[in-house]
């Protein structure tokens, strides 16, 4: 498996992925608003590839805040499912945010699975002063991490326009 920067030639395999992954193409439709948005970061749309080199999974991190400081916002994780559960999801985070650091990044928003995201160093949002007034989800799903071991932010979390509307759009079961 190959980790790379996501390119423009990506982008129908990429909503493929990601439209196999979620069973529909909302969250695909998501990323491309998100590609057309000021929150967008090139280098921090990563993509895995087989040993054929066809795309098998991508991840996305936008430009975020939390209070008045800037952060990023990991969102989507996608894998095609015929390579669920082999790994490569866990690889291509532990990349993207190694890409971060190295961006000279400092802090990372989630809102995601409270016992998948911990193993990725994410903590509850809530224990640094954090909230997500947006997200009618857990407080448990509302997570965040420090890149550079500086302390976390406190403040509300804020997104990109497209994924702020998705957020507040979506009602948990």
């Amino acid at each position: 498996m190959k980790i790379r920067t996501g390119t423009l030639h990506d982008t129908d395999r990429v909503r493929e992925v990601i439209t196999a992954a979620f069973g529909s193409p909302e969250d695909a439709d998501l990323v491309d608003a998100l590609r057309a948005d000021a929150c967008w970061i090139p280098e921090l749309s990563l993509v895995a590839e087989d040993e054929n080199g066809t795309v098998i999974a991508h991840i996305l991190f936008t430009r975020a805040g939390i209070g008045d400081a800037p952060a990023l916002t990991l969102a989507p994780v996608s894998v095609d499912p015929a390579y669920q559960g082999t790994g490569i999801g866990s690889t291509l985070i532990r990349g993207g945010l190694d890409t971060a650091r190295a961006l000279g990044e400092h802090t990372v928003t989630v809102l995601g699975h409270p016992s998948y995201y911990p193993r990725f160093g994410f903590e509850r949002a809530d224990a640094h002063g954090v909230t997500c007034t947006l997200s009618a989800g857990p407080d448990e799903a509302k997570m965040v991490l420090s890149l550079d071991g500086d302390p976390i932010p406190s403040g509300d979390m804020t997104f990109g326009k497209p994924l702020a509307d998705a957020i507040s759009a979506y009602q948990p079961e």
